[in-house]
């Protein structure tokens, strides 16, 4: 059976400088603030471990491994400020309408992972120069709960990260172990690296970050 959907035929790949506006940057604060956070530390414990604080006001391509759908708030939770998230077109017709609502009210965009379309290009150009936000990237392109190993990581966000001149900020997420509906049940760990300089070649770029992610998650 097709699943329900809130949108109709809306193209989510293709999104634009309005869908990023005032209005839902207010909206995106308020839900950082009064849900995620509250529902992070209550539900899963969440601490932050930095190496470095981020500078205020910054935009950053965000970058993390990818265990669960709480991804996503989770790195809000570290950046602290409006992120778009390049998702991948199932999430929009996710069979969770609370999925599709807030893969949607939150302000990501979708990307077709075997095969890109221009569109999903056209609104990564318009958010990175008609916005303020920052852009999230899961580098890993899906959940990948059980292999811990980053090298087979391709760069393609490196190329985004050079194109945006926006420094990347590598997330590690440790200590997942399932969706929490208990109160300080769980414990999650976001181990915050150093940002890595978008003026560095790709190929150290794409090194660092692997080295970072191998260390931290591997060492949860």
């Amino acid at each position: 059976m097709a699943s329900i959907k809130f949108w109709n035929k809306r193209n989510f790949n293709r999104r634009y400088p309005k869908d990023y506006g005032f209005i839902r940057t207010l909206y995106i604060t308020l839900f950082l603030y009064l849900v995620v956070w509250p529902a992070g530390l209550i539900f899963y414990g969440t601490r932050i471990k930095r190496e470095t604080s981020l500078e205020w006001g910054k935009r950053y391509i965000f970058t993390s491994n990818h265990q669960s759908y709480i991804d996503a708030p989770l790195i809000s939770m570290v950046a602290n400020r409006p992120v778009a998230y390049m998702a991948k077109e199932e999430l929009f017709n996710h069979k969770s309408l609370l999925i599709q609502f807030l893969v949607v009210s939150l302000g990501s965009f979708a990307v077709n992972r075997e095969k890109p379309e221009k569109a999903t290009m056209k609104t990564l150009f318009d958010i990175i120069k008609h916005t303020k936000w920052s852009i999230g990237i899961f580098p890993e392109g899906q959940q990948a709960k059980e292999n811990h190993n980053f090298d087979g990581v391709k760069g393609g966000f490196v190329s985004i990260a050079k194109m945006a001149k926006m420094d990347v900020v590598p997330i590690a997420i440790c200590g997942f172990t399932g969706y929490s509906v208990v109160p300080f049940s769980k414990r999650i760990t976001l181990k915050v690296g150093k940002p890595i300089s978008y003026e560095l070649s790709e190929e150290e770029i794409l090194q660092r970050w692997k080295d970072f992610m191998n260390k931290e998650v591997e060492g949860e």
